[in-house]
Order: C-alpha cells, then structure tokens, then sequence
C-alpha cells in the first residue's frame, strides 16, 4: 500500500491518499504503467510511474497539461505524487477499461467498418477542438493514444509530449503565415508515421500538425495498417526524408467513401496553412452527415501555395533570412534520436488494456 497527494500545483481532482498498487498493465521506456485500487472508494484507477530524469519530465508535462483541463473527450488526471524515499514520481490517471483503439481494432479483425470511423473520428475531434481552443497541442495522435471507456466513450491520452502554443512571448514562424506557435523543448520526440512535415522539417509545431496526425490515425483505422505502409523503406533516414521533404501522401484506403476521401485530403495537405481546422472538420459530410459543406473547396483562410522544400530550410526561402524562433536540429541527429520501428518507440506509453 502507499499513500500520497497532489503537489503544490492544483489538480483537476484530488488523488487518492490511500491505494494498492495491482499488477503491471503495461509500461513504457521511462517507468511503468500499473493498475491500482483506492481504498477509500473501491474505485480503480491507473498510476504512471517514472524514475528516470527524462521520465519525470514526460509526466511533469502530462500533469501540467491535463491539470488545466476539464474534458468528456479528454482522459482525466486525478492526482500525482512523489513515492516516500524514493524519486519516483506518481501520476494517477482515469481507468479506460475498453482500452485503446489500436486494442479494439487488434480485437475486431484488425480494422475497423468506415461507419465506426466516422463516428470515432467525430469524437477525436471533438478533443482536438477543446485541445486547441485551450492552446493546447498534442504532439502525438495515434490509435494507441486514444482511450475507450466501458461505455464506448472515446478520450485523448498521452499528453507527455504535449506543447503549448504561444502568442506573445514568440515570433511566429514564418512558414506558418502568422499561425499559432509553440516553443520548442530541448529534447524531440513522437511517432514519425504519424508527424506532420513540418514537424518532420523541424520548423515548428502548430494545431496544424495535430490535424495532420489524425489523418494519418483515420487511415490507421481503416486499413489496420501504419501510416505510409507500402510507401517508404525500413530505412529511417529514407523514410523520414519522403514523409519530410517529398510531395507525396500517405496512401488513402481504396475503399473509403467520397467523403471519406475528402475529409483526408482536408487532413493532409502537406501546406498546414491549408489543412482545415477541428471545427471546420466537424462540419465535414464525413463526420457530420446531416451538415451541407460544399467538400469542393475549403473555408480555411489560409490558402497560399506550398512550394516544393529543401531539407532543413524553410518551406519559404525567402524567409530564409529571419531570426529562427526556436532552435532547428540537424537531420541526421535528428534521425539518430527518432527510433523508428513502432514498437521501440521512445517516448511512447503502452495503453492500458
């Protein structure tokens, strides 16, 4: 048994004071992931785990962000904790029983029916529009980043990458038009597969990029594959040049719907002034039917051509010469800190099953 409460820093709820700690259910490369009973309640619930330097400051971030949110599509932080001792830190976190979509589509043949997209898809969604009217961007969509509860309520989880956008204390990019910010850290992370080029290209990060991410996650969920499967080598270098600096897509399911298709191409137009927002999105035909959108041409004001881009320099070269916002990593470190085979990871956290 341990007992702990939240830090100074507030939390969205308290954490539980007494707890029994249960069996492993997953883990992750900085610490573990357990399953863990409040004795005050009955209740369970799920503790992260860390002891590692880069590990705390994962959960540091994923509890700093989630404690400034009150969400139904966002998974629920109920407390952390220093463990008596030791240096370990504890988050403690909403129990998803249903697990996370890349379990469900493990667990119904490997992909999923385009009717149950949709409706996914809205909900994800949803999130995205409260994450960004919040400021807030994820940094790492995926299947296995999106939670299911026991009723089939869908939440975003894994927010330890997650940035915040700026206004004030930054320039904005350049190659964004004047579109949101964020500051970046000192370390780079997330999923390859699923990054926006720009990302990819170190230029920055805006809501954009999440937009990006969850194309590549609506492709994830119908064809039960990676993002550019049958697209790119097994060569990371290769690979992460054609994601980054190439014109090409992921490939798109042959056997989507009109709208389906549509909404995709909204997603992942590889100009992220071009791609439309999480509220422009809700009102697709694709998620929501019943709304009369001509899917012919988008709303988004933001409708200046891309030019092609050359690795390591802005999408805009006439730009070139403005002061960089943020600090830009060569390529081949670059490559060096990604590891790109799903299943090695760094920075990601095994959901809960």
């Amino acid at each position: 048994m341990s007992s702990g409460n939240c830090s100074s820093r507030p939390c969205l709820y308290q954490g539980p004071v007494e707890w029994v700690k249960g069996k492993a259910v997953g883990c992750g490369s900085h610490g573990n992931i357990h399953l863990a009973l409040n004795k005050s309640t009955g209740s369970l619930f799920v503790i992260k785990s860390a002891e590692s330097k880069s590990g705390i400051q994962c959960l540091e971030n994923e509890a700093q962000i989630l404690e400034s949110l009150d969400s139904p599509h966002i998974v629920k932080c109920l407390g952390k904790e220093v463990s008596n001792g030791t240096h370990e830190l504890n988050l403690f976190m909403e129990y998803m029983a249903g697990g996370s979509l890349a379990d469900v589509m493990d667990q119904f043949g490997g992909k999923l029916d385009e009717t149950v997209i949709r409706l996914y898809t809205r909900e994800i969604l949803l999130g995205l529009k409260y994450l960004h009217g919040n400021g807030i961007v994820h940094c790492d969509l995926k299947c296995k980043n999106v939670l299911l509860g026991s009723s089939g309520e869908l939440k975003l989880a894994d927010f330890g990458l997650s940035q915040r956008t700026t206004r004030d204390s930054l320039r904005f990019p350049p190659f964004l038009g004047g579109r949101e910010s964020i500051r970046f850290l000192p370390f780079f992370g997330g999923s390859p597969l699923w990054m926006a080029p720009e990302a990819l290209r170190n230029e920055g990060i805006c809501c954009a990029s999440d937009i990006w991410s969850l194309g590549c996650t609506v492709i994830e969920m119908a064809t039960g594959q990676l993002p550019w499967a049958g697209k790119i080598s097994n060569n990371p270098t290769a690979a992460l040049l054609r994601i980054a600096c190439s014109e090409d897509k992921p490939n798109f399911p042959t056997h989507f719907s009109k709208e389906g298709l549509d909404f995709l191409e909204k997603c992942l137009d590889r100009d992220p002034r071009r791609r439309w927002k999480a509220e422009e999105l809700l009102h697709h035909p694709f998620v929501s039917p019943k709304s009369k959108v001509n899917v012919e041409c988008t709303s988004s004001p933001y409708s200046s051509s891309s030019p092609a881009s050359v690795l390591d320099k802005s999408v805009f070269p006439e730009d070139e010469d403005e002061p960089s916002p943020h600090v830009k990593i060569p390529f081949s470190i670059l490559c060096e800190k990604i590891k790109f085979e799903e299943e090695e990871q760094s920075e990601e956290w095994i959901t809960v099953r």
